[in-house]
């Protein structure tokens, strides 16, 4: 019977090590992290992958996902880029793969480290605010199947980026869904989740009422 609860133990143990270890301690100090990982004059993708951790998919999901609604969105092409980012991560998360596996020429690709500080400096009050409200809730969100819905919907949205652009306010709508979905999914907030699916209502008006 003792070996029975202890190994019962290291079961729980192992689950909730496996549940907490794609999360950071805070959001805040997620952003704290990985600007102190870019302080040269530019960085590349592949040394952003590197600080944020190659294995953990639900926090690689959100940096892009949150650069798309700074002033970085303003670079050309950086969208369409965000965008394949989020489909390959958003891909491998539901294959369930171990480690990211992301293209060499998107790993080399380089930005302003300056202005990636900026961008992490002005959502940072934001990440704060984050840390204060999320909590778990609504949680039949972080199971199978449910899960599929924001990981199939992360997918599609990277996949259509390149396509919208050209389209006024498209990539911050759909950043600012992706980023909510990965907050949810990150956090174990199911209510984000909900949140998240608002920005694609505002994407669908803003599409109508434009033909």
């Amino acid at each position: 019977m003792a070996d029975y609860f202890t190994m019962s133990d290291i079961l729980i143990n192992n689950l909730r090590e496996i549940v907490m270890q794609d999360r950071p301690d805070t959001l805040a100090k997620l952003m704290d992290d990985i600007s102190a990982q870019v302080q040269s004059d530019e960085v590349q993708l592949g040394s952003l992958v590197e600080a944020i951790g190659q294995a953990s998919f639900t926090t690689l999901l959100l940096m892009p996902s949150v650069a798309l609604v700074t002033p970085l969105s303003g670079i050309p092409l950086f969208s369409s880029l965000m965008g394949i980012l989020i489909f390959l991560v958003s891909i491998q998360m539901l294959l369930r793969r171990e480690h990211l596996w992301l293209p060499k020429w998107m790993l080399r690709r380089k930005a302003s480290g300056a202005r990636i500080r900026a961008a992490l400096a002005r959502i940072r009050p934001v990440m704060v605010w984050l840390d204060r409200h999320t909590c778990e809730r609504l949680t039949i969100f972080m199971h199978r199947p449910p899960i599929f819905i924001p990981q199939i919907l992360c997918a599609a949205s990277g996949l259509v980026m390149p396509l919208f652009e050209l389209v006024p306010f498209s990539s911050t709508l759909i950043g600012m869904a992706i980023t909510l979905l990965s907050l949810g999914m990150l956090a174990r907030d199911g209510l984000f989740i909900l949140l998240g699916f608002v920005p694609y209502g505002a994407l669908a008006f803003l599409i109508f009422s434009a033909s």
